[in-house]
């Protein structure tokens, strides 16, 4: 059977389309639209605008999945998006009412928690911390033993600190300083209980995407690894930290819809790898939508 899954997110939307047959399920295709809504929170509050491009993003999808005759066991969900925001209920009821799909809107917690169960049905390992950054929202789970210690979803994100941060289209000193220091204020003293030291990360999310495109083009991993080593992720931080020329060059020839949001979602990346002492950085390609199959379709 068919299922497809909208993620409205906040830097992105995404669809993706699974075979599912009981408890098991394969991948038929995916399809993204950098919708960026978060960019279209102003005191709080998503504009017309935002809905609009939403609404469009959806239509957009809904137009693909009817062409390939899909139009059924469509599931939208929407994240920090629309979870972060004043006017919640309007803006899903607006979309709702123009898409003619329904939004289950999911709590941050409720996000940590499927992103770490997308995780695992790719991953067998035991203990470590995963990480998702989002557009907005960054979520933390610690697991150890196969269980599941510590979840939490922060309100910050590469998208938001680029809005709030940086002025022009990459940071300069003073912007990275103001970075780090939103991303200590708003993490540190949260997760201080569960920051054990912890070998491994595993990362959702396309700045984890962007940023293993990125070693991979500079020639510190191979093609086919998925996993970046502590002292790579550090070279990486060195390149997109220093010359804002180069940064940009390689940046453009790497993922050139990330060329904003890269450094902002990298020092997100970077403060928690080293608050948990990680050693390496895996990404993994199953994360909350995944994890919202398992859990809210197949049960």
């Amino acid at each position: 059977m068919h299922q497809a899954i909208i993620d409205i997110g906040s830097n992105s939307m995404r669809l993706t389309v699974y075979e599912a047959d009981g408890a098991d399920f394969k991948i038929l295709f995916k399809e993204k639209i950098m919708a960026g809504l978060a960019g279209y929170v102003e005191n709080g509050h998503i504009s017309n605008d935002g809905i609009r491009q939403a609404c469009e993003g959806l239509l957009e999808f809904k137009k693909t999945l009817s062409l390939v005759g899909i139009n059924d066991n469509i599931h939208v969900f929407a994240t920090a998006s629309l979870r972060n925001i004043k006017n919640t209920a309007e803006a899903a009821k607006n979309i709702s009412e123009t898409t003619g799909f329904e939004i289950d809107i999911i709590t941050g917690e409720e996000e940590a928690i499927l992103g770490y169960i997308g995780v695992m049905r790719k991953f067998s390992v035991s203990d470590g911390v995963f990480v998702d950054i989002g557009g907005a929202s960054t979520e933390i789970s610690v697991f150890k033993n196969n269980a599941l210690l510590f979840s939490k979803s922060y309100q910050i994100g590469s998208l938001k600190l680029y809005k709030e941060c940086v002025k022009k289209i990459l940071p300069g000193e003073g912007s990275i300083k103001r970075i780090r220091k939103i991303i200590k204020d708003t993490i540190s003293d949260n997760i201080s209980e569960n920051c054990a030291p912890q070998k491994k990360l595993i990362c959702i999310g396309g700045t984890a995407r962007a940023i293993l495109k990125l070693a991979k083009r500079l020639n510190l991993i191979s093609e086919n690894e998925n996993s970046i080593k502590e002292e790579s992720l550090k070279n990486i931080g060195e390149l997109l930290t220093g010359d804002k020329k180069n940064a940009a060059d390689m940046i453009l020839k790497t993922d050139p819809e990330r060329i904003h949001t890269m450094v902002p979602g990298y020092l997100i990346l970077q403060y928690i790898a080293e608050r948990f002492g990680a050693k390496e950085i895996t990404i993994s390609d199953y994360g909350v939508r995944e994890g919202y199959l398992c859990r809210k379709i197949l049960s």
